[in-house]
């Protein structure tokens, strides 16, 4: 592919020549900057735009995952000002709206659904059945606009229009002590859902508590953390026994299919949050954990740049292959056909997939 930026000095005004590049994004910026409606239409163009300009693909997924934050700002606005109109007045108490996982750690991919929870401030419990039906209300009302958008309810229901995800600050930190307090699959399963989160609208404060309170409980939560090393197993990467490239074959397309977000990021990001729960590391994007984890001594030089490389490569592989889908007309997914790859790109994948799996092995040593 050639490269566009070296068209920059190819004229005799190379002023003139930037400011033409930057003017074929404007129209998609303008469009996408019209409201969550314009989501599903253009976002896919604008990834291919900036792959076309060779942008890293994790640079890509901070832009997407920043438009889908843009997203969420206006549905909730959108939300809080229908309220108004229909005599449900401002709201009755201090919130924040949160988004999870790889939004959260703003790496995006292309067609994600919606995993939101609402952190309200605390209020005396004889309010609750009007304060509740208000944020109910108000949770249905975005979540509904941002499914309207192409961002679609959670097949898992992690939303605030559910009452498990939607209470405030104290009761959200009585639950994580209940769940940390375990090793129920279930629950743990819950819990890493919720480890990745951020703040997207309202008081930041709020999750900044809960984040603290999470913190504080790592330290006695052994068991907790000990069935969370185990379900590591739950997530294998895309390789047979021998270190062949090999799917799962679950709702596999092909045979040849291999579903590389659930076969190759989520066991990397999975590993990666327990190492950084671990070792206390806040950071919530995979980069800045793995950064830390550096810093901290617990990677060596070699260990993070293999890691670091294997993730941006996994995560350029899925947006390449998303947008292809989206040329050829169809809805993008996570699924790879390998027999697009050539025997090159086959090996890389396999190095990649190689050194997730090396490092998942290192993190579940910790615990056993």
């Amino acid at each position: 592919m050639a490269n566009v930026w070296r068209t920059l000095f190819s004229s005799s005004d190379p002023i003139s020549q930037s400011a033409r590049l930057l003017d074929g994004l404007r129209p998609l910026i303008e469009a996408l900057a019209e409201g969550p409606e314009q989501r599903i239409h253009q976002q896919p163009r604008l990834v291919e735009a900036l792959l076309e300009w060779q942008l890293p693909g994790w640079r890509v997924s901070e832009v997407i995952s920043d438009h889908n934050d843009f997203c969420y700002r206006q549905a909730i606005e959108r939300s809080l000002e229908a309220l108004r109109d229909t005599g449900w007045g401002e709201p009755p108490v201090r919130f924040c709206v949160i988004v999870m996982g790889s939004g959260a750690r703003h790496e995006s991919l292309l067609h994600p659904d919606q995993d939101n929870g609402l952190i309200l401030d605390d209020y005396p419990a004889e309010h609750h059945t009007e304060i509740d039906a208000w944020f109910l209300h108000f949770a249905e009302h975005f979540t509904a606009t941002l499914d309207a958008a192409g961002i679609p309810f959670c097949r898992g229901d992690v939303m605030a229009s559910r009452p498990l995800w939607r209470k405030p600050i104290s009761e959200w930190q009585e639950q994580m002590r209940l769940w940390m307090s375990t090793r129920r699959v279930k629950l743990v399963q819950m819990c890493n859902i919720l480890f990745d989160f951020a703040p997207v609208y309202g008081e930041v404060e709020l999750a900044l508590r809960l984040k603290a309170w999470i913190q504080q409980l790592l330290p006695q939560s052994g068991l907790f953390l000990h069935e969370m090393s185990e379900l590591m197993d739950e997530a294998p990467v895309a390789l047979d026994r021998f270190d062949r490239l090999q799917g799962d074959g679950r709702e596999a397309p092909h045979p040849d299919a291999i579903n590389l977000k659930r076969q190759g990021l989520l066991p990397l990001t999975s590993a990666l949050r327990l190492r950084s729960l671990l070792q206390g590391v806040e950071a919530v994007s995979s980069r800045d954990r793995l950064e830390a984890l550096h810093d901290a001594g617990v990677l060596t030089g070699d260990e993070h740049w293999r890691l670091v490389t294997a993730f941006e490569r996994l995560q350029s592989r899925l947006l390449v292959t998303q947008v292809e889908a989206y040329r050829q007309g169809r809805v993008p997914d996570n699924w790879v056909d390998t027999r697009s790859l050539c025997d090159g790109e086959k090996r890389e994948l396999q190095w990649d997939l190689q050194q997730v799996k090396v490092f998942q092995r290192k993190v579940r040593q910790i615990r056993n």
